[in-house]
């Protein structure tokens, strides 16, 4: 089976910090692999803005470089490869000047569709809005794409929304989680909404409890300063853990559009309760085999900077009523993993005596690596004498199900920028759901500050630290196993 590719219209393409590290390693080889694909051909053009002095030929030599190096499937469509290289342009610019936008704007075609990628620091999101407007680059079809972080808090983020606001439309404005590009995390809704056998079961009347789960085993090197500031409370559960559970814990939206979406993971968020300080757990690295500790990563022997986050959180609706959501997330874990498992209750009588156990189903569904879904059903173990139950899973492997010419299935980065191309804002996060995320992530932050909480170390390559065991062991559950 082949995914059918549908082209796009043609477009123009502007990536402001087109020579940084996210543009060169996953947004460039993301929209080659679109172009191999056949996403686009002719007419397209995609122009890199930055500061660095460059002609157009030397950025296209960098460029070349960087999908040698990250898009190596590729490596030998010389045709294709020259192709791409051919539509992409360079304009040197600051986004704090006045120069250099008279000539970005002569590259610019009328009548077309026009992004602007902000690959940049938060910081210059605003000036670069106002510079759009003001050169007069702004268009009925212009859309603009900001990366996270979106604000440091609250306040910040409603600062941003006003000033983005001031100069573009909501319905212009595409604020990226790489996260919700993932084919798996689309597929939630799929197995939620397209299947009969789950949706009557997704609820607090059949839903024990659910864990969701985002391990690294990486550090943070290379981010030191940022992540410093940020925490993994910010880093991760403030956007990508949370809007996992938006999509686990929403109602049916009415039909499948970007704000009918945006609408129903706006009242989980709403609908959450505040976390008591009891069932949050914070913890930092220590140094290993595998490299020095956080401490020593970011240059503060006296960092209260938690890696790693988990948490009980509870959504006050009719639906999840009483049903606990675990988060957790962290760095130099055992494993890298990203899972969301659901696990039922216990059947309510067991005709099989105290002997068999207790058996819970379990729907597992796996982000990364190895995307898929597993189901925990109970059977009776061959060859016993008596009826002994054990548990075995049912799992699909989208890759094994799908076939292999699925590999190539479009990644995050690919699906989400050909979504801005389209008009489509359903993967996108919305202004308000922004704010009202941060509006229940400051207290949790507040109030850890406030008590003067220090995070728990534990050891890299570890599945964390001990206190969040124990937070599950209080409620006589365990999490779902980190698997190496």
């Amino acid at each position: 089976m082949v995914s059918r590719v549908i082209p796009v219209d043609p477009f123009d393409l502007v990536i402001f910090g087109g020579t940084g590290d996210l543009a060169q390693r996953k947004i460039l080889p993301a929209l080659f692999r679109r172009y191999c694909a056949g996403q686009w051909h002719d007419g397209v053009r995609i122009i890199a803005a930055a500061r660095s002095e460059h002609d157009p030929d030397a950025f296209r030599a960098i460029v070349a470089q960087s999908l040698a190096e990250f898009a190596p499937e590729h490596a030998g469509q010389d045709d294709l490869r020259s192709g791409f290289l051919q539509s992409l342009d360079y304009v040197q610019l600051d986004a704090g000047a006045d120069s250099g936008w008279d000539v970005l704007a002569r590259k610019l075609t009328d009548d077309r569709i026009r992004a602007f990628y902000f690959s940049v620091g938060p910081s210059l999101f605003g000036p670069l809005a106002e510079r759009i407007r003001q050169h007069g680059l702004a268009t009925p079809q212009t859309r603009i794409v900001v990366e996270k972080p979106f604000g440091h808090d609250l306040k910040s983020a409603r600062a941003l929304n006003a000033t983005l606001a001031a100069y573009f439309d909501e319905s212009q404005i595409y604020r990226i989680d790489h996260y919700l590009g993932k084919e798996t995390v689309q597929n939630l809704m799929a197995v939620r909404f397209g299947n009969m056998l789950f949706e009557p079961l997704w609820n607090s009347q059949y839903v024990d409890h659910i864990q969701i789960t985002v391990a690294e085993t990486v550090g943070v090197d290379g981010r030191e300063e940022y992540y410093e500031r940020a925490g993994a409370m910010r880093d991760m559960v403030q956007n990508h853990l949370m809007q996992l559970l938006c999509l686990i814990a929403m109602e049916p939206p009415a039909k499948f559009d970007s704000d009918a979406v945006r609408d129903e993971k706006l009242k989980v968020i709403r609908a959450l309760d505040p976390v008591q300080p009891h069932h949050i757990v914070r913890g930092q690295y220590t140094g290993g085999p595998d490299g020095p500790g956080y401490r020593e990563a970011v240059g503060n022997p006296r960092s209260t900077t938690e890696s790693y986050v988990a948490l009980r959180a509870h959504v006050s609706n009719w639906r999840w009523a009483g049903t606990p959501f675990y988060l957790r997330t962290g760095k130099r874990l055992v494993a890298r993993s990203s899972v969301i498992n659901v696990i039922f209750k216990d059947a309510p009588h067991s005709i099989f005596g105290a002997e068999a156990g207790r058996h819970a189903n379990t729907l597992s569904i796996r982000l990364q690596p190895n995307e898929g879904i597993t189901l925990k059903v109970t059977i009776k173990e061959p060859g016993q004498g008596g009826m002994r139950l054990i548990d075995v899973p049912l799992d699909m492997s989208f890759a094994e199900a799908l076939g292999p010419e699925n590999l190539d299935a479009p990644d995050a980065y690919e699906r989400l920028v050909m979504d801005v191309i389209r008009g489509n804002q359903t993967l996108f996060m919305r202004g308000d759901e922004v704010e009202a995320a941060w509006a229940w992530t400051d207290p949790i932050i507040a109030g850890w500050q406030a008590r003067g909480d220090v995070p728990k170390p534990y050891d890299s390559g570890s599945t964390g630290p001990g206190d969040a065991e124990l937070l599950m062991k209080r409620d006589g559950r365990q999490w779902q196993g980190i698997k190496p």
